[in-house]
Order: C-alpha cells, then structure tokens, then sequence
C-alpha cells in the first residue's frame, strides 16, 4: 500500500501538518521498515525456539523441528521420530491465534551440555506425540538418530503446559531434567487422547535423569498437586538460581477458562531428587481493578538477580474486556521471592508439618520498575554496560525496549521494531548468542533476526548519548552514532564513546578570546591528545586564516589575530583532522552586529561582549573575562509554567468516574467516538455528555498509555452544545489509552479508553473489474478499516470522487460510481483518507456495460415460471445483490424474478431467475412482452428471443447441397489431375539432380586436391600485451583501451603514493586471499566481476609471477576443498571463481611462449587453409552460409551452377606502394557467383601471396574496371543494371552477371570521391539464397515467397568430409604440437600444474584416476587450448569471420572429445559435427593419454627451477615475445626498432591496480568487517585503512 500525501483537489485545502508531526512520523517509520532483517518463516505456527552456543537458532513448528544459522538460512528439517511426511502437511489440530505459554505440539527445546569439557552439545526435545514423548540429539548433526527418548516426560495436549530445565551438580555426575507440566486437563473430549500412567497423573513436577537409554523417574521422585490433581496448574518457565530450580505459573481452570488463583513460584532443590522448597505468590495487580491472574512471559535477569514477568488480566474470548490496563511488567527480586516461599500445603502436596498459613504470602514488585501497558506479551532482560535493559513484544506485532534508570526505574519504552502484518509476539524473545545486537523476534509462522537498537536515527554526538541507549555510542571515525561492532577500531577508546561518557564529552568546535589580541579555536570533549590537525578557512574567498599541528600529547589549537581585517570574514570553515578522521562546523557572522541580547546573539554563533554591552564579531577583541560564547553567562530569567493538576495524574489512578463537580456545577461524559483512531491522529473526536456550555473554556482531555511515558493533555477544539464537544487529538505510536475530561482544573472524569491503531491496510478489492454505469456493490478486504476518513475513487479526468462506504474492521463496501461520460474501457484507483493522508487501495476496472441478447421463458410447473436471460460473455462478476429482475406480461402486469445462478458458455451467458407461487404458469409465458434488468445504476428492457421458421430451412437444404457436391466434384477432378503432372515433373527433375550430386560429390572426394601454398610469409602474430588483453578480456572490450594508453605521455617520476600503497597491501597473501573469499561470499559480485577481477589481479602481478602462482596454489586448494563436500570431477569445469580465471590468465602468460615458438605456425596454417578451402566455392556474401564448410549449420545446400573465371588483374601504381620490384599483373581466379566485393577480397589475397606484401590501399578504398577494348566499365555491387525481385529485393551483381569471361582484364585503381561508394547488404537484398527458400526465411523471415529450384540439404552433407579431407593433415599436425613434448621436455607450466593436482588428489586420498584426468583436463585443454583453437584472432592479428567461428567449433569439439573418458555411442542420428570425426576420436583418445603419461613419467621440477622460470618470465616479458620476430626483425629493421619502443611499456599496471580498488572500496565494510574477524590480519587491517585514506585524499585534490 503506498502512502500518498496529496489532497484530494476537490476538497478546500486544509493547513499543512506541522512539523513536529512529520518528524514523528518519519520517527515511527523507522522501526516499522525492517527491510534488511532476515526473516524466516515456517509452514505451520512455531511453539517454541531456542538458540544453541555454536550450532544456530532451533525452531519447532507443528511436529516438525528446523535448524537454521545465526543469519536463519535454512540448514536442516526433520520431523518428529523421523515419522513419514513432510513440514509442509499441517498437523490434526492447531493452536489458537494467541496461545498460552506452551501451548503447542512442542513442549520443549532445550540445548545442553554446550562447552562441557570433552563433550558435544545436546539437543532434548519434547513433543505431545506419543503421550508426551521426549528425544535427545546431537546438536550439531540433527540427521543423526535420537540418541535418547521416553515417553510420558511432557504434557500431551497441546493446550496444556510444560517447562523444564536441564542442570548437573558438580562437574562429573550426569545430566538431569527438572520438568513441569499439566499432565491431566479436566476436558472430557481432551482427556481421551492421551492418558498418561495412574502414577503421573497427580504428577506436577519431576525430576528425570538424561543419560540412560529412557528416562526413568522411579528413583528420582516426583512433586504431586495437592487434592489429588484436581486443579491445573499452567506452567510458563523454568530457570536454576542459587542452587534451586524455579517453575513460574499460575492455577488454570481448562474448562472454564479463567484463573483460578494468583500466579505463584514454585522452588525445588537443585539436587538428583525433588526437594520442595516452598512456594511464593506474585502480586502484579496494581492499577488493575480485578488484579492480572495470568502470566505470560518470563525472564531471569541474573546479573541483577532480578526476575520479570509479564503479567494479564483476563480478557475475554474476543479480547473485548482489553483496557489500557490489562497487561503489566512487573520485577521482582529474587532473593525477596527465596526468603518467602512457604513449604505448604497450598498447590502442591508438602510434609511439612508446622505450616500454618491459609494461602501464601504475596511478594510485592519492584514498584518503580513495574509498567502498565494495554497488550504485553513477552520479556526478556539483561544487562549492558551496567544497565537493565527489557525487550517486551506485544500483542500488536511491536517489539518495545525499557531502559531501566538508577532505583530500577522504568522509563517509556521505545519501539525498536514493528511487524507490518501486526501479529501477536511469541512469549519467547531469544538473543543472539554472540553478537548482543540482535535479537530473535518470533511471531506467528515467521522468526526475524532483529537489532536491539536504531542507533542511526540519533543525528548527532549530544543526541546519541543524551538517549541513554546502553547499546549505542558515538563513532569519532564514521561521525555517526553506532554499535560499538560498527564502529571503526572500536576497541580503541579513542575512537568511541559510550553512554557512561555523557553529552558533554561530544567534541565540539569552540572559539574563545584568551588574550585581547588574538582568537583561538579549539576542540573540547572527549578527544585524546594525540596528532592533529587543524584549519580555519574563509568560505568566500577560500583563503585559510589559520592552520596549525598539535605539539605532543596536545590537542591542535589555531589562533587569528582580532585585526580589523577580519571582521569582514562572514563564513567561515573549522575543520579538526585526526588521521583517518576528522570534525567540521561552520560558522556564520552575518547578522552580529545587529543583535541586542546575549541569548540570540550567542545562539547564531557570535559573541557577547559584556563591558561593551553588544554582540560582536568573534574575531573582534574584547576583554577575555567579558567574552561570551556559550549561554551559561547569558542571565536570562525563564519563566517556568506553574504545576498543572493535570501533570501529576489528576485522579487518573484509581478514579474511574464519569462524573466530576466544580465549584458546584457537576459535569458529566458518557462517550467518546470514534473509540479507535489511526497513529496519525484524528481532528473531530466527539465526546457526548451533560452541561458542557456550564464550564469556562478550560476544558482538556488527558490521554494516559503505558505508565512510564507522559500523559497527553489536549485542549477543547469546540463545545459543539451542552452535549456534545470536539477535540483534535495528536499523533500517537500503537497503543490503547485511558481518556479523562477535566473541567476547570477539577478531576478527571473517565469517558472510556480510545485505542490508536495502524494506518489501514488493503489485500483484496473485490469484483477488481465493474461496468461504466456504475452501482455494482465492491468490497474491501484488509484490515484497520474502522479508522479511514472516507473512501475515495480517483480518476484521471473526473478527479477524485467522494463514494458512500460501510466499514467494519476487516473490510469496506461500496457502490461503485458511475462513470458514463468517461471513455469505455478505463481504470480508476480506490484510495482511503485517513485525515490528509491518502493510501492507495488498489485498482478498479470500468468496462463497457454488458449486453443483453434476449431471453427465454419456459413454465416448469403451473405454479412456477423458469426465465433465462441471455447475455454476451464479459469479465463481470455478478452477484445477487447487484441485479433485479421484472416480467413484463399481458395488460402491463409485471412479476419480480428471483434470482438463482448464472452460468457462462462458450458463446452467451445465461442468468437464471425463478417466478415461484403464481397460477397459469403457460399462459403467463406465452403472453410475456419483455424482461426489466436492472443492474446497479443500468436499467434496460430486454426483447424476448426470436426463433426463425424452420419451413424454409427445411426446403432450400436438400437444394444447396445438390450444388455443393457437383462443384466440389469438379474442382476435385480438376486439381487432382493438374497435381498429378506437376509431382511427375518434379520427381523426375528431383532424380536427375540426386543423380548428378552424387555422383560429382563422389568424383570430388576421390580426385580434388587443396593446392595448400607452402609460403605464407611471415605470421601475423600479435605481440604479448595485445594477446594478453584479448585473453584476459575476451567480452569485455572496453576494458582494452585503457591498459594501451601511451606511456611515454607520463612523467616517470611521479609516483602515485595510494597505488603504491595498494601495491604493497596485495603482495600480503593473507589479505589478498582474505578479500577475494569476502567478495565471492558476496550476491552482488557476478560472475563477470570475478573474471574482471581476476584479469586485474594478473596484470598488476605480472612481474610477480612468483607470488601470483602461490595465490594460485592456495585458493585451487580452498577450491578443491569446496568441491570436495559435492562432486570432486566438476571442480574447474566451469569459469565461476575467481581462481578459474586466474588459472586461465596464468596459463595464458606461462604458455605465451610455447604458443607461437611450437603450436602457432601450424594452428595460422590450418586457419589459412580452411579459409582457401571455404572461397574455393560460392559463399553467401548475406548469410555466410558456404558450400565448402566443417558445420552443417553454415552448409550452403541452395547451391547454384557455377565456374571457374581466370582474370588478368592490371594494379594502378600508387605511392603506398612504389617498390621497383613489384609485381602488378597477377593472374586470379575468381568464381562466377561471386560479387564484386568478393571478387576484390580474392585479387587482394592473390597479391599478397604473389608479392609478399599487401598493397598500399584499404578495400573500401579502391574500384574495380572491366576493359573491354577501349572500353571501361566500372564494377559495382549494385548499379542501374541490378537485378530486382518481385517482391522488391535488389539482387547483387556478381562476376556473372557482368558476362566477364576467361581471360578478361580488371583494372584496380584508387577510388576517386565522386564515385560511388560500398553499399551495406540488409534485408532488402540477397545473393545466392533467394529470398523464397527455407535458408533464406530462417535468416530474413518469411515474408517472401517465389520460385527456385527444388533442392535437397542432404545432397550436399559429402562438403563436409570434402573439407575435413582437405584439411585433414593440417590439423593432425596442429593437435600433435600441442600433446607433443619437445625435446622430450614439458613445458613448465604443464608439469608443474599437472604435479601439482597429482599431490593434492594423493593428499586427499583420491584414488580414482578418472577424478585426476578431468582435473587436468579441466586446468589445460578446456580452460586454455580451446579458448585459443576457437579464437585465432586472440594470437594472430586477423579477423575471424561468423564462418570460420562454426567451423572451428566443430574442431573443438573433435579436441575436447580428445580428452574425453566417456566412450560415444553414435548412431545414425547423430549430429553431422560428431560423426564427421568419430572414426579419428579414438587414435587422439591413445594420444592423449600417452601425452599425460609422459608427463607424470618426467622426473618432477624442484622449487628452484620453477622459480627461477617464473622469475625470468617476469623480469624479460617482452624481451622474451619479440624473439618470435626474428624474420620481422630482418626483414624490416627500423620498423622493428619503432615497434620496440612503442612497447617498451606492456601495460598500465597502476589501471589495474585503480580498478582493483573499486572493488575493494565497493565492499569496503564486508571486506573490514572480515578483517577484524581473522586473527593475524591487524597490520593489514591497519595497511587498508591508510589506503582508503590515500586515495579519499586523491579523489578529493583531484575534485578540488
């Protein structure tokens, strides 16, 4: 629901809210949003919850019991004895919305045994099943078995009670439970469920030993009730203290439900027998006409040795007997309750003898400590820093928190958290067991992890500590109030201050006057003296008047001269750094001079001079002793309002008249209304009565809520008339307040109590769509309804409309409005005003207003008439109420029709009315005239149904069809015969081109020959940084240009001091380890900045390869110990890690030399040679698709007739391109399908090849001419002579379609500007697939259509193995270069990685040799080789194009199915990219495994040499890549020279180390938070801070 704060504009505007209203609204906001606090919920209502040391949160929900961590991620369910089911199946019977402590399935959670020496944690458990079984499980493996169980140990109803608590004396003896419970309920229908033994049925407390296989309670004895178990006893805790076991509870009677005695404290002896030690009652009735009889909650506050209760009256099935007084925490002390427990006959069977007392003694609570409140519900309490501290939950979903002063005082609670769907707090408040800042919160289905504090809200120093909140403090580093765990080295007492400091230890700016000729600015509070510095500078010229270091144990002073210059200074800046920390104010002198009192003038920040009498500049001199800065000096009388006998109470307490005399005129109230109102207040409360015009204008009406918070006293808005007067109450957080009114400062005379509640909440609008008309009745569902204002419709044209609603609490009714002037189909948005506030409810749809079609009439008795009214089908929901139906017949006579159904068909809707109790039901029928509808605000009469004659239907039927048959006999015949000639046609032309396909696909397999040229001049390879780049960042092109900037631009001397300090900071393993588990612990941090990250990472250690290959060793070890918990054969599978990355990136870098000294010559080879095979044959310069290709997907099957063309290509001598001894008549064959563009490629290759060179001119630079004699023509891919289709698609020239024959002559020449230039191929053209084949839609869609020739994709499948065999010999030698090991040497990367898995698969005693392979197979061939075998553009410095992509895919996989240990079972279906290598699979298969066995065989690299290879990698990166050159080098000396320098530098390492540092900076807080967690890690906790300084302090000089 969205709150709105617009008004309605049709209504007259009302004042604005004021300000205090707003803040307090923004202030109850706060604890309501809880967006970050995670919640968990359960599938049935949770009965209890418990918090173990180490193993997490334990909740029981239903039978079913569930463990979560501390975070409540979900760990483990299991169900009661491992029963069958699930937690989803509810149980037989649930427990009410508001239980009774221990009203549920389960009856107890209870960890022990936790941090016992030598021993593991238990869990025992209690359920109602099985006659009140109970079970004890490991704690920290809940999957195990029970290891324990009983049965009769816990009540077995689940209304009934159970507390218990396990305890052992001494450290040797074993583990006891000490157990309470209701064992026996009066309930005749409860009873029969379960019936415990004869011998437990008195049973109230017992005592049971938990080490044996069950427990046993023969020997250790047992507490009966007193009579015999004829009264219940409801127990609510269990709690050891000094030496004694406690069991609050109080008498219950089950079957009438209410209290039948005070609530009282049980104490037994902490001992292996049950020992009574007496019993107390507890009196927490006052302010409570009938006493609270009920407890509801219980909390031990041990360091206090103080206990709390929360205690009830009764309320009534339907809570209607709840006042503001119902509920109350009371404490008690403990020792108090020890010293007056009685060991007698009163609840429980005693032997004591000498007891006397007729009913025990009352213990008195804590009285300033006790708070009275309309709907508690839980407690829990300890103590922080010296201070009682209670959280309370409450009925209403509020979690409050009461800090208790000196005395134990109570004072008004705050509220911390709110559940927006209200449900009522569970009696348990756990807290976290290590961290004291949360707390869990279970309510209903769901427990949520809560903070104990909204310590942010508090804005400033003086306002976070003068809040006396023991959790919060003031955090000097983040300026902001804080816990001390979010506090920035909070262990340093420096760097926070506690609430034990006080307000005025907040550091403050302060300016004083110690001599007559300066000004000094100084810093008082709690700041320890320490290095400092400090300025002051002019806002509006930007000068610095003063700045200035602290001397040794000092604080930094700053002093300005009262020259006259500076009282000119208006604004001024005061900045006080602490190193990573530093405080500002600003203070503003405009208006000193102006001012005549001391108050104001020092409130604006000036000074009060007193010998001069006047507000003067601080920088002006005046006497020290007469110089004021502060308000102390100021003597200003303030004039304190007398007491008002409304502060003090005025006969609140126990007065709870309605009546009250003053000065001998009796006043009278009887009611108020509304009872209920919002948090937002309400301006017209009435409040009925007698002789109200009798009393002066002093009239008020006092609020009173919980008892430790202020009273709210409102004055009379208007006194309408004797009876009748209005006020304007305020705003108010959720709660139920008494109401008094007081009449000229007399008593208070009670009127009721008035209950602020919830803003309204919709769920449900209901029918969500009605007619234009308007008048369908709509209902509301939600909650909070009984407060809103009016309910209002807003239209975007009509504006907001004003609808008469009936509320109740739980839903809304209205009609909706018409709205016929509107368009026909339009959506409106029902709001609720609550005051001037508007929420949004939801949407209602108008449609047009349903049409009716007829209706029938037909009498199914004599004395019953049946109308069925027809209408077009619509997304309406009709009910009873919206409809009235009227039958119209004979002589105007009408007759109402009740309505019964309306059922919905295909075609019309009929609604069904019934007339019942009439006579001559036919004749009625047959004289009927037509039906009233009346629909909410549409009337209409509907016409009765026509039906045509069937006479004409039944003549002209037989004739029609008669002509139907002769014609579809005819056209039959026709088209049969006219398909006959056309299928004969094609079969035959389908035959002869099967025949000639086959056949020259055969010719060709057995006599073509690849004419491979054995010279392709020297290869293209990319230097180092361009191949790392384009490794690293293979998607992530933008990332590239950065690293490539120009080095010489910068000053080599400037050295950048925050990413040297960075640098430093990462070469620590520990922290660089630390980080990147902390960032992939994160949600946000994708896949693709892992990659980034790791790419970064690589490039700034580059020259340490040393160190980057031990990050490498140690996160592979964390990774394995990850796999190692699922699928050990799935680890490096896939790139979802950092370290996945980092190993692609390393073997990048450690391979680079091994790719272009052994594997690159052959892998350029077979790339040039696939790419001469592809261009031997037509290529579709649209689709790409070719007729020579590896995949099948890029097969060119629409295949056209073509030839071979030779042309005598003349080149026009350029400068580009002068060389004497080049050549420039070339012959080069093209092929006749080709176009023009791909005609240039082919003479543009031909060159290169035949010079060694390529020519001087880009292709989009030169033009192409035919000459033919004299003649020129130019070639073009489109001109006036291109061919355009049918359908408007342009057809591109090709070398055929200018008729160019053998031997022709082409001219190149550099293209002239006027010429035309390339045009870009769209959808608008094609080449060799025409726009009607199957091809050709796939890839332009199918909006063409026309004639080709019929052809079969099968036919052409033999290009596939035509290619393969072509390339065949090529490829063998490039997979032998990589699975090869010269000179019977590995390379070193290889060997030692691949040892490297070996020992870490011996260490973690994997014996399957398979796991290993794919480890390795993972690490080399998946993460490196085929990244390098699918991207040639990555090594050589060509451009791959979508062809040869699929082509090398189909490679790849041939590579990957190399490695492969499953055995591939194809058959015929397979896909063609399979089966075109299955034969060979199997030879690489033995290769490869003889590749690995060489390398395990080699004898292992020592430390010495693999460091010393990674060292000389690092030291002559490049030196190393430009060896590769050598034939460059010779060829082209001064370019070489050039190229050197140029990249002298590879890369911009301090770019990488910048973007490192976002992310760092991204998660700083995880990252610090982590740090501080880790032992070792304090200096590098330290390092980072001083970072983040260093380049806070470079973003801010670059700013400035």
């Amino acid at each position: 629901m969205e709150v709105s704060r617009r008004k309605a504009p049709p209504r007259p505007p009302r004042p604005a809210a004021p300000l205090p209203l707003l803040a307090y609204l923004l202030a109850l906001a706060a604890p309501g949003r809880g967006a970050d606090e995670p919640v968990w919920r359960a599938e049935q209502a949770i009965g209890a919850i418990a918090v173990s040391r180490a193993d997490g949160v334990f909740v029981a929900s239903g039978s079913c019991l569930d463990q979560l961590d501390y975070s409540l991620e979900h760990r483990l369910s299991r169900l009661y004895r491992d029963q069958a089911g699930n937690c989803t199946e509810p149980v037989s019977l649930a427990p009410p919305a508001r239980p009774r402590p221990g009203s549920s399935f389960s009856k107890l959670l209870l960890p022990y045994r936790e941090g016992a020496t030598g021993l593991g944690g238990l869990l025992l458990t209690g359920w109602t099943f099985g006659r009140g079984a109970c079970e004890v499980r490991p704690l920290g493996n809940l999957s195990l078995s029970s290891l324990r169980n009983g049965t009769e140990v816990v009540s077995c109803h689940p209304q009934g009670s159970t507390a218990g608590v396990v305890f052992r004396i001494g450290q040797e003896n074993p583990w006891y439970l000490a157990v309470a419970a209701t064992y026996v309920l009066p309930e005749t229908e409860t009873a029969n469920r379960c019936n415990p033994a004869a011998s437990d049925r008195q049973t109230a407390i017992a005592i049971k030993n938990t080490e044996g296989r069950s427990f046993d309670t023969a020997e250790l004895g047992r507490l009966n009730l007193h009579g015999g178990g004829a009264g219940s006893l409801h127990f609510v805790d269990a709690f050891l203290w000094n030496a004694s076991v406690y069991f609050p509870y109080y008498p219950y009677n089950y079957t009438s439900g209410h209290a039948t005695g005070w609530p009282s404290m049980a104490r037994i002896a902490q001992s292996v027998d049950v020992k009574f030690q007496g019993q107390a009652a507890l009196d927490c009735g006052h302010g409570h006409p009938y006493g609270r009889r009920l407890l509801l909650s219980s909390s031990l506050v041990e360091a206090l040795d103080v206990w709390a209760g929360v205690f009830s009256a009764a309320t009534g099935e339907g809570q209607e007997r709840r006042s503001p007084a119902t509920t109350a925490l009371c404490l008690f002390r403990m020792s108090e309750i020890q010293a007056r427990a009685k060991n007698c006959k009163w609840d429980f069977d005693s032997h004591e003898p000498n007891c006397k007392e007729d009913q025990p003694e009352k213990v008195q609570p804590i009285a300033p400590s006790t708070m009275i409140h309309s709907d508690l519900t839980s407690v829990y309490g300890t103590v922080v820093m010296n201070r009682a501290v209670l959280f309370l939950g409450t009925g209403d979903g509020q979690l409050l928190k009461v800090i208790l002063g000196e005395n134990l005082t109570s004072n008004c609670p705050e509220v911390i958290y709110e559940i927006k769907e209200e449900t009522p707090v569970f009696y348990k408040l756990v807290p976290h067991p290590e961290k004291n800042i949360y707390i869990y919160l279970t309510a209903g289905k769901e427990v949520r992890r809560v903070r104990v504090a909204n310590c942010n809200k508090h804005k400033s120093c003086s306002e976070c500590l003068t809040a006396a909140d023991p959790h919060c403090g003031w955090c000097h580093p983040l300026q902001r109030c804080t816990f001390k765990d979010d506090c920035v080295h909070s262990e340093n007492s420096e760097n926070w201050l506690d609430i034990s400091s006080g307000a005025k230890m907040c550091p403050q700016i302060r300016i004083s006057q110690r001599s007559k000729d300066k000004t000094t600015v100084t810093l008082v509070g709690s700041v320890s003296p320490r290095h400092s510095g400090c300025v002051v500078k002019n806002v509006d010229t930007g000068r610095e008047l003063c700045k200035g270091k602290s001397a040794p144990n000092e604080t930094c002073t700053c002093s300005i001269p009262t020259a006259a210059s500076y009282k000119d200074v208006l604004v001024v800046d005061v900045t006080f750094s602490f190193g990573s920390w530093h405080l500002s104010k600003r203070f503003n002198f405009t208006n000193c001079s102006s001012l005549r009192e001391c108050p104001a003038c020092i409130g604006t920040g000036c000074a009060w001079c007193k010998s001069e009498r006047k507000c003067i500049h601080p920088f002006t001199a005046c006497s020290p002793s007469d110089y004021y800065r502060n308000q102390e000096p100021c003597q200003v009388a303030v004039e304190k309002p007398a007491p008002s006998k409304t502060a003090g109470g005025g006969g609140f307490e126990g007065i709870k008249t309605n009546r009250t005399t003053r000065g001998g005129q009796v006043f009278s109230v009887k009611s108020i209304e509304p009872q209920k109102i919002s948090t937002l207040g309400k301006s017209n409360v009435i409040v009925t009565g007698a002789n109200f015009t009798r009393a002066s204008d002093n009239i008020v009406m006092i609020l009173k809520g919980t008892s430790t918070c202020d009273k709210d006293v409102v004055r009379v808005s208007h006194v309408l008339n004797d009876t009748h007067m209005k006020f304007s109450l305020p705003s108010s957080r959720k709660e139920m307040k008494d109401v008094c009114i007081q009449f000229d400062g007399g008593d208070c005379a009670s009127v009721g109590s008035l209950s602020y509640i919830a803003l309204p909440r919709c769920s449900l609008i209901y029918p969500a769509t009605t007619w234009i008309s308007g008048g369908q009745n709509i209902t509301i569902m939600g909650r909070n309804f009984d407060v809103i204002d009016n309910l209002i419709i807003s239209h975007e044209l009509k504006g907001n409309i004003n609808v008469s609603e009936q509320c109740m609490a739980t839903n809304c009714s209205f009609s909706a409005p018409s709205l016929k002037s509107s368009k026909v189909r339009t959506n409106v948005t029902v709001k609720l005003r609550v005051q001037e506030t508007y929420l949004d409810c939801g949407s209602l749809q108008y449609l047009e207003d349903p049409r009716f079609t007829g209706y029938r009439v037909d009498p199914e008795v004599d004395t019953e008439l049946e109308v069925k009214i027809l209408k077009e089908n619509d997304n309406f929901n009709i009910s009873k109420k919206d409809i009235e139906i009227t039958l119209f017949h004979g002589e105007n006579k009408q007759l109402n029709c009740s309505f019964e159904n309306i059922t919905r068909n295909q075609d019309l809707t009929t609604i069904l009315c019934k007339i019942k109790g009439i006579r001559a039901a036919s004749s009625i029928a047959s004289s009927s005239k037509k039906v009233h509808v009346k629909l909410g605000n549409l009337e209409l009469d509907v016409e009765q149904e026509s039906v045509a004659s069937p006479l004409y239907f039944l003549i002209g039927l037989p004739i029609l069809l008669v002509i139907v048959i002769f014609v579809a006999v005819g056209v039959t015949r026709h088209k049969s015969k006219e398909l006959s000639r056309k299928q004969s046609q094609q079969l035959e032309l389908l035959e002869s081109e099967l025949r000639k396909e086959i056949r020259d696909g055969f010719a060709e397999l057995q006599m073509d020959k690849l004419d491979v040229v054995d010279s392709f001049g020297t290869v293209p390879f990319l230097d180092y940084k361009h191949f790392a780049l384009r490794t690293f960042f293979p998607e992530s092109g933008g990332f590239t240009h950065i690293f490539t900037e120009d080095m010489h631009n910068r000053d080599a001397n400037d050295k950048n001091e925050s990413l040297t300090a960075l640098d430093a900071l990462i070469c620590n393993k520990s922290f660089l380890v630390t980080v990147i588990h902390t960032l992939e612990k994160q949600k946000n941090f994708s896949v693709k900045d892992r990659c980034l990250f790791a790419s970064f990472l690589t490039i700034a250690l580059q020259t340490k390869l040393v160190y980057l290959t031990s990050i490498l060793e140690v996160l592979t070890r964390d990774l394995m110990e990850q796999s190692s918990n699922m699928q050990p054969k799935l680890m490096l599978r896939r790139t979802e890690s950092v370290v996945e990355k980092l190993l692609t990136n390393w073997m990048s870098v450690c391979l680079s030399g091994f790719l272009r000294e052994t594997v690159g010559e052959p892998f350029y080879l077979l790339v040039t040679t696939l790419n001469q095979k592809i261009n031997k044959g037509p290529v579709d310069v649209i689709t790409c698709k070719a007729l020579y290709t590896l995949n099948e997907d890029w097969l060119l099957w629409q295949v056209p007739e073509f030839s071979t063309v030779a042309l005598n290509v003349v080149f026009e001598k350029i400068p580009e391109n002068d060389s004497a001894d080049v050549c420039r008549n070339i012959s080069v064959n093209v092929l006749d399908c080709d176009t023009i563009g791909q005609a240039k490629e082919k003479i543009f290759q031909a060159f290169l090849s035949k010079n060694g060179s390529p020519y001087g001119l880009q292709l989009n630079e030169i033009c192409l001419e035919l000459q033919v004699g004299t003649r020129q023509k130019e070639l073009l891919d489109i001109d006036s002579s291109s061919v355009i289709l049918e359908d408007g698609i342009t057809k591109l020239n090709t070398i055929g379609h200018y008729e160019i024959s053998n031997g022709s002559t082409i001219k190149v020449f550099k293209k002239i500007a006027n010429f035309t230039s390339d045009v870009e191929y769209s959808d608008d053209h094609c080449h060799l697939i025409l726009p009607d084949s199957e091809a050709f839609q796939d890839v332009q869609g199918k909006r063409h259509r026309g004639k080709h020739k019929f052809k079969v994709k099968e036919m052409y499948l033999t290009k596939l193995l035509s290619t393969k065999v072509a390339i065949h010999s090529v490829l063998e030698k490039l997979f032998r270069s990589i699975w090869s090991l010269p000179n019977s040497r590995a390379p070193f990367a290889i060997k030692y990685f691949f040892d490297f898995l070996d020992a870490q698969a011996e260490n973690k005693k994997i014996t399957d040799p398979d796991v290993v392979h794919i480890w390795k197979t993972n690490s080399l061939p998946l993460r490196f080789w085929v990244n390098i075998l699918k991207n040639p553009q990555f090594v050589f410095d060509i451009k791959k194009t979508p062809h040869i992509d699929g082509c090398l895919s189909v490679i790849a996989q041939a590579f990957m199915d190399a490695f492969s240990l499953t055995e591939q079972q194809l058959g015929k279906e397979a896909p063609t990219n399979k089966l075109l290598y299955a034969k060979d699979i199997p030879t690489y298969k033995e290769e490869v495994k003889s590749y690995y066995k060489a390398i395990r065989d080699l004898p292992p690299l020592s430390p010495s040499e693999m460091e010393e290879f990674l060292t000389q990698e690092s030291k002559v990166l490049l030196e190393s890549r430009i060896k590769i050159f050598v034939c460059f080098l010779k060829s082209n000396l001064s370019t070489s020279l050039s190229f050197f320098k140029k990249h002298e530098n590879e890369f911009n390492e301090e770019v990488a180390l910048t973007e490192i540092y976002k992310y760092i900076v991204k998660y700083f807080d995880e990252i610090l938070n982590k740090l501080e967690r880790e032992r070792g890690l304090e200096e590098a906790q330290k390092q980072l801070l001083h970072v983040k300084v260093l380049f806070d302090e470079k973003k801010k000089c670059k700013w400035m």
